[in-house]
């Protein structure tokens, strides 16, 4: 085996009791309190777009609860044992599972997967989820159920690609004329994507709602046990999980972000269970590295034509850093599913950097910094330089927990000087699929914003690899871009190039903590707060839920079955 199994391992799953019949446990009602804005991955970087979508689109193979790679479409996962993988690593074959159709009932071929590829990897696209393609050179399918990827240099993990909720597979003849700079004016193939998951869209109301039926041409011809599932958005965590938890109004309620004594005291109504898993889930403060100011043209606010006038200096954001208590954010926000953390990539613990200086808040030190930067403390307690004000704008979605974090990072800035705005954008239009939106925030026209996302699978390279100089958002791709940050530094790139070539989970370990210590310690380019478990709840009649760090909570939906309370 290339791979250890604990990270890369690859597991067959056993086989799962059958439903009595597809379907016969009627509606299946899920909250997504953030509500979905579009269902296709690659337009979008929020969780509340990527996870609804897995219900529908599919990608040759996920990630388990154990972060294991298994077949979905793919008839086997690669390795150099069954030729899959070459021996100089460069190679890989992935084989389709014969006779899989569309939910249209056309046949699913290799022409859709190369598809795939060029589809996100198009140079006017902005694609979301480029990370998952990196070192690609070629893709070539000599038949219908066989996909060849050469990759530039070596590569120890394929399973980036098409692999998890965040490379799902598109149907080529739906989004033929969808490429490039057309692709987010596709509004029905974005609402409606056609697949191959247990689930196909009746309607979509974004911003609201969806509603789906079972695919009649799943593959399994047993599941799913639901005929029909409504995914609601809108309200907030709290409601959510009220829904679920007190009320049983819902099934399941997703990222029920909720202080932790409120949710035990839900829970005591004993209607419903909250789970949690821990994985890779940070909530951090970003930083803008690029000068947001809307007094510069439209088309160069927020771009790396225009470095930060504050931010670029480093001495700035190490005392931002220095001013927080994560400890005290960790206790408050979310107890014992909350831990303080300094990395952006928290686990598994191969990748997990001994980073730890940033726990201790020290305010002293943050106030010797900005004196030395030559901030200097006016009248009314803020610094200013050159005449101009130590402000800036911090903005982050409405949530209670995350207006909390607010409220004592405004203090603990002010404590050291610098002035702070606070703004609350509606969790629809921040996390939305329109990154051209002024709020969006991948858009970023705030100083800095604060959120959490994670990754799928063990491996965190293609997440690294966001924080590439060409994957910064900018006009020329439609404001679509991992790089949010607009961070460029030539070093950083070649070093996620040798992660690319890099064998053996140790190697690649010292390789990735180097990587998160550029952007958390050395560059603070973000402020990682508080690794976050996911928390979510459903109703005690609901069976099969298995909750998932690395991969979409929904992966397993198709096992997910009612009985009686």
């Amino acid at each position: 085996m290339l791979f250890g199994t604990m990270l890369f391992g690859v597991c067959a799953l056993g086989a799962l009791p059958a439903h009595a019949q597809r379907g016969a446990d009627g509606q299946l009602k899920i909250l997504y309190w953030q509500a979905p804005s579009t269902l296709n991955p690659y337009l979008s970087s929020g969780t509340k777009d990527l996870e609804p979508s897995s219900l529908v689109i599919e990608p040759l193979a996920g990630f388990d609860e154990q972060g294991a790679v298994f077949p979905r479409l793919a008839a086997d996962i690669p390795s150099v044992e069954n030729n899959g993988i070459s021996a100089d690593l460069k190679t890989v074959t992935w084989r389709l599972k014969p006779d899989l159709q569309w939910s249209d009932g056309s046949a699913v071929t290799s022409a859709d997967v190369k598809f795939t590829a060029d589809y996100c990897m198009n140079p006017d696209g902005g694609c979301a989820q480029l990370g998952r393609y990196q070192g690609i050179a070629r893709i070539e399918t000599p038949d219908p159920l066989t996909v060849v990827i050469h990759f530039t240099d070596p590569r120890p993990n394929p399973f980036t690609a098409f692999t998890g909720a965040q490379s799902p597979i598109l149907q080529k003849a739906q989004f033929a004329h969808c490429m490039g700079a057309s692709a987010s004016g596709c509004t029905q193939q974005n609402f409606a994507p056609i697949g191959t998951g247990p689930f196909r869209v009746t309607e979509f109301r974004t911003n609201d709602a969806v509603t789906l039926e079972i695919n009649p041409h799943y593959r399994d011809p047993a599941k799913p046990a639901f005929a029909s599932v409504t995914i609601k958005g809108g309200g907030d965590a709290a409601g959510a999980a009220r829904a679920v938890l007190e009320t049983g109004e819902y099934d399941y309620a997703w990222n029920t972000q909720v202080p932790p004594d409120q949710l035990q005291a839900m829970q005591a109504a004993g209607k419903g269970q909250i789970v949690t898993a821990f994985g890779t889930l940070v909530e951090r403060v970003e930083i803008n590295l690029s000068d947001p100011s809307p007094a510069l043209p439209q088309a160069e606010r927020a771009t790396m034509k225009h470095p930060h006038p504050i931010l670029s200096d480093l001495r700035v954001r190490q005392a931002l850093s220095m001013a927080l208590d994560r400890e005290l954010l960790a206790e408050i926000g979310y107890g014992p599913s909350g831990r303080a953390t300094c990395n952006l990539v928290p686990a598994p613990v191969a990748y997990a950097s001994e980073n730890s200086a940033c726990l201790a808040q020290d305010i002293a030190g943050a106030r010797a910094l900005l004196d030395q930067a030559g901030w200097q403390t006016g009248p009314d307690g803020i610094r200013e330089k050159d005449g101009k004000p130590l402000h800036l704008l911090f903005q982050t979605s409405a949530n209670p927990i995350r207006q909390d974090y607010q409220a004592l990072i405004k203090q603990w800035w002010q404590d050291i000087g610098v002035s702070t705005e606070l703004k609350v954008v509606d969790p629809a239009i921040f996390f939305g699929a329109d990154a051209n939106a002024p709020d969006n925030f991948i858009r970023f026209n705030a100083d800095v914003e604060m959120f959490a996302n994670n990754f799928d699978g063990t491996d965190p390279e293609p997440y690294l690899a966001r924080y590439t100089c060409d994957k910064a958002p900018g006009p020329d791709s439609q404001w679509q871009g991992e790089n949010i940050n607009r961070y460029c530094n030539a070093d950083f790139d070649r070093l996620l190039a040798q992660l690319g070539r890099t064998s053996g989970i140790a190697a690649r370990g010292q390789i990735a903590k180097r990587l998160n210590d550029m952007l958390t310690k050395d560059g603070m380019v973000l402020l990682p707060l508080v690794d976050r478990g996911r928390v979510s709840a459903h109703s005690n009649t609901l069976h099969g839920v298995v909750m998932n760090a690395w991969d979409s909570e929904l992966w397993n939906i198709a096992d997910w079955s009612r009985a009686a309370d």
